[in-house]
């Protein structure tokens, strides 16, 4: 059987975009669908000094390792001032030093959500450019603005945008 991984780019307890990466994975069907929790890979905040005197944190190598045993990748990242969240980029930055090539080649659904009514796009648009070059295949992607409009009881409640979801799963599944 597949095996998927899914995460959202953010620690909040409440994190729409893990409410979003648990949904669209609980769509992706045959396969075993493990969402992760950034809390649970907790590092130090990276620099060179750092990495110099205490190595490489295990906890991003544990990540590292989740990814390279998984058949594929489901992300949904936070968006903080039209960027990455802290917690993501700090993660993203101690695996590159370990594994350049952190995606291994993975096929990858790439989403983000927010609260406004563009769900993340420049943070989107940031990950689509940045991700390929750390050997992410990008295969589908999903904006969801509005999450509190469009998401409630573990789904998205907008029709339109929901079929819009299963096609990109859809896509991501025949990339598996």
């Amino acid at each position: 059987m597949k095996k998927i991984i899914a995460f959202a780019g953010s620690n909040s307890k409440q994190s729409i975009n893990k409410q979003l990466v648990t949904y669209a994975s609980s769509l992706v069907d045959n396969v075993e669908a493990k969402v992760l929790d950034l809390n649970d890979f907790d590092v130090p905040l990276f620099g060179v000094d750092l990495e110099a005197k205490i190595g490489f944190p295990e906890n991003a190598k544990k990540l590292l390792e989740a990814i390279k045993n998984a058949d594929g990748i489901i992300i949904s990242l936070a968006e903080h001032n039209g960027a990455y969240s802290s917690v993501f980029k700090n993660l993203f930055d101690w695996m590159s030093r370990e594994e350049g090539k952190l995606f291994f080649g993975k096929p990858m659904l790439l989403m983000a959500t927010s609260t406004g009514g563009r769900g993340g796009q420049s943070v989107l648009a940031m990950a689509k450019d940045r991700f390929p070059r750390h050997n992410a295949q990008i295969v589908a992607d999903f904006s969801l603005p509005l999450f509190e409009t469009n998401f409630s009881d573990g789904k998205i409640t907008d029709a339109n945008l929901d079929r819009e979801l299963k096609q990109q799963v859809e896509l991501f599944k025949k990339s598996i």
